[in-house]
């Protein structure tokens, strides 16, 4: 006999131990998802699933509460969503308010022997079975939420403990406690940034309406490059011809394409034409376009670029380019907005509003007489001179960024930059402007071992600097319009041709300095490697000396 109740014990105790390990995985997955970033309504429909799962249950209800009592939201496992809400409004207010009111849990056994549940225990009994009903409060602190509610048939031969159970819920309706207080700091969090969106989103506009604009593909927040989007903003709404002015790859076909965008002839075509790319003969056709048999090869009858900007901008690049001959056939499109293809007769007139650039002192063009004074004040109605990257520093970090963030997306990767490697950057003369910081980056991209881009890894700090390469050696300036250039420069101090390198704790002499900063290609950390100093000695050696950042 005793043989036989050691058995049982046993049995019992295992039981038991299965139990324990069945709560704590329920714990370990409600938990889970809890911390997934859903709904709430089925981030609780997910909690009373699970709770299915691991408890015998035939039906499951969270419902949260507001502060006086009223059903917020009603969740349920075991009956559709409407229904659900039906039967917690069936439940007696009684033993719902005995729950918030105590804020302890409350069982019913029996709910067909309970008072309380007379009305309902019909509609919760299937063939007479004994139903029990288990409920513990959801809380914040000392607050209650709203209650967790279940129902079960009993099994009168082998009854699982309602204590155990009890303990489980409880824990589950902490974990939902702490859920629900998260899910509202994120609520606010949402609603304080949906402010915050409307608010900038406001104020942009009131920044517009005196004369802010932005432009797609355009980056940067510099004063330098927003002064330059004013007077494009302004510009574009006229019919006047725009000269873009400015160092190769300073973005001046982005401009160009923002003064069509902006301009009333924004739903006209914007055709564009690189001027420095074609000899005279095929620019002629470009752009007036040719007739059948004009010449050979001309096997068709074809628009010019003129034509086919009917209505809309047409863009010239590199217009400084163009021979002594054809400025003057440019010269009668624009007096008169009218030509004749290449090999035909018949007079096309056209509306056109013209963009053109340049890199070249144009000015100096038409003082040696290689450029038509004429056309160049056809030309250079409004002109737009835009900065160097190096005067616009403050955006060398976003554009690098943008530039990085293109390459991820081109090649599958996650690579990003560190505050020094932004620094370092931030520091670099740049002389082929945006489209070198882009060639920079992309550079250093490819070759990255890392997903965090330092600034050893650039080529600059390898003696591998594209910008040095192709700028050692140049011994004075090109000249640059004073209007818009800065109007001298320190001059090219012969020196000899080894530097050695300079104690950490000394300034270099002007010569040795300028020596180097001449070898490095004016880069300041190549500089600093060759004299031995830190990027930051040179930048004060430079500021000691008064040795403006040369520029080419």
């Amino acid at each position: 006999m005793s043989a036989v109740v050691m058995d049982q014990g046993h049995i019992d105790l295992m039981a038991a131990r299965n139990r324990a390990e069945m709560a704590l995985g329920g714990i370990y997955e409600i938990s889970k998802l809890l911390a997934s970033p859903n709904r709430l309504e089925p981030t609780l429909s997910g909690v009373l699933a699970l709770l299915s799962s691991f408890l015998d249950m035939q039906h499951g209800l969270i419902a949260l509460l507001t502060s006086d009592g009223t059903p917020e939201l009603v969740v349920g496992s075991g009956w559709s969503e409407t229904n659900g809400v039906k039967f917690f409004e069936r439940l007696p207010e009684r033993a719902i308010g005995q729950i918030v009111v105590t804020k302890m849990p409350l069982v019913v056994p029996d709910i067909g022997r309970d008072p309380l549940f007379q009305t309902v225990a019909p509609e919760f009994r299937r063939d007479g079975e004994i139903v029990a009903f288990i409920g513990v409060p959801i809380k914040q602190g000392d607050s209650v939420l709203g209650t967790l509610t279940i129902d079960r048939a009993r099994n009168s031969e082998r009854p699982v403990p309602f204590d155990s159970d009890v303990r489980f819920l409880t824990m589950v309706a902490n974990l939902l406690g702490q859920a629900l207080r998260l899910h509202k700091v994120v609520a606010q969090d949402r609603d304080r940034l949906l402010a915050d969106q409307s608010r900038l989103a406001k104020e942009h506009e009131e920044v517009k309406g005196h004369g802010g604009v932005t432009v797609k593909g355009i980056i940067g927040h510099s004063p330098a490059l927003a002064n330059v989007l004013d007077k494009v903003r302004r510009v574009a709404k006229s019919r006047s011809t725009i000269m873009l002015r400015g160092e190769t790859g300073t973005g001046k076909e982005m401009i160009a394409n923002a003064v069509h965008n902006l301009s009333p002839r924004k739903n006209g075509p914007f055709i564009k034409l690189n001027c420095a790319a074609l000899p005279e003969s095929v620019l002629e056709s470009e752009l007036f376009g040719h007739e059948k048999g004009a010449f050979t090869g001309a096997i068709n009858q074809r628009k010019g670029r003129f034509e086919l900007a009917h209505g809309g901008t047409l863009f010239l690049d590199e217009i400084g380019e163009i021979s002594a001959s054809f400025q003057v056939k440019l010269l009668r499109v624009l007096q008169e907005g009218e030509f004749e293809r290449v090999g035909g007769t018949r007079t096309i007139k056209v509306d056109v509003r013209l963009v053109c650039a340049t890199n070249r002192d144009l000015e100096a063009e038409v003082a040696k007489g290689a450029f038509r004074a004429d056309l160049y004040f056809r030309l250079a109605v409004v002109p737009i001179f835009l900065p160097a990257l190096r005067d616009r520093r403050e955006d060398i970090a976003p554009l690098a960024k943008e530039f990085l963030t293109r390459f991820n997306q081109e090649h599958g990767t996650t690579l990003s930059l560190n505050p020094a490697a932004t620094a370092m950057l931030e520091s670099c003369y740049f002389p082929g402007n945006v489209r070198e910081l882009e060639n920079c980056i992309r550079h250093t991209a490819t070759m990255a071992r890392h997903g965090q881009l330092a600034d050893g890894d650039f080529p600059c700090q390898n003696d591998g600097c594209l910008s040095a390469m192709l700028w050692k050696g140049v011994k004075a300036e090109p000249p640059r319009p004073a209007a818009y250039f800065a109007p001298a420069h320190v001059p090219v101090v012969a020196v000899a041709p080894q530097s050695k390198a300079v104690a950490p704790d000394e300034t270099p002499d002007r010569a040795r300095l300028m020596d180097a900063m001449e070898k490095s290609g004016w880069v300041q950390a190549k500089a600093a490697r060759i004299l031995g100093l830190t990027p930051r000695q040179i930048g004060y050696a430079l500021k000691k000396h008064a040795i403006p950042l040369k520029k080419f």
